[in-house]
C-alpha cells in the first residue's frame, strides 16, 4: 500500500506540472492597440451651468426670495457693513460682494436693484434674502416669500462700518 501511495503521489505531481506547463505555453496574444478616439468638438457650457462667481452683467437666475427679519438690523454682514433694513441690500450664496443685482418679482413684475453685502440665504430652496425696504418695493412684505428673477447688472464698492462691533 505504501508503494501504491507513492506512485499515486508521483502521478499527481506529474499531472499538475504537465497542466501548469501546458497552461503557461498557451499565453494569450497581446491586446491590439486601439487608435485614440477622435477629438470631439468643444461645446460651450450653458449659461445656467456657469458658477455664480462667473456671472456677467445680464445673466439671470430664478428662484424663491425672502426678506431679512428686523432682528438682524444693526448686525454685521459678511462684507463688514452693518445691516440696515431701510437700505436696498441682499444676501446671496455665491455672487461676489458688491454685486448689483436687479431683482424682479415674477408675480407682479415689480423690480428693484440691490447690492449684495452678505451671504445667505440659509434656508434650502431660496436664492436670495433681501432687506425689508427691497421687499416692500417688490411688494411681498405681507407674503414673506415670492418667486423672483435675478439679473446681475454691475458691481459697486461696499462701505464698511467704522464702528467696532458692540
Amino acid at each position: 500500500m505504501t508503494a501504491r501511495k507513492a506512485l499515486l503521489h508521483l502521478l499527481m505531481a506529474l499531472g499538475i506540472s504537465t497542466i501548469a506547463t501546458t497552461l503557461s505555453a498557451q499565453q494569450p496574444a497581446p491586446p491590439k492597440a486601439e487608435p485614440p478616439p477622435a477629438p470631439q468638438p468643444a461645446t460651450p457650457p450653458a449659461a445656467t451651468n456657469a458658477p455664480a462667481e462667473n456671472k456677467a452683467s445680464g445673466d439671470a437666475m430664478q428662484g424663491t426670495a425672502a426678506y431679512y427679519s428686523n432682528r438682524f438690523n444693526g448686525r454685521r454682514t459678511v462684507s463688514g457693513a452693518r445691516f440696515n433694513n431701510s437700505l436696498l441690500t441682499a444676501a446671496h450664496k455665491t455672487l461676489p460682494m458688491g454685486s448689483r443685482v436687479k431683482v424682479t418679482n415674477l408675480k407682479n413684475n415689480h423690480s428693484v436693484v440691490v447690492t449684495i453685502n452678505d451671504r445667505g440665504p440659509t434656508n434650502p430652496g431660496r436664492i436670495i434674502d433681501v432687506s425689508r425696504a427691497a421687499a416692500k418695493r417688490l411688494g411681498f412684505v405681507h407674503a414673506g416669500l415670492t418667486e423672483v428673477k435675478l439679473e446681475v447688472v454691475g458691481k459697486t464698492a461696499i462701505k464698511r462700518s467704522r464702528h467696532k462691533k458692540a
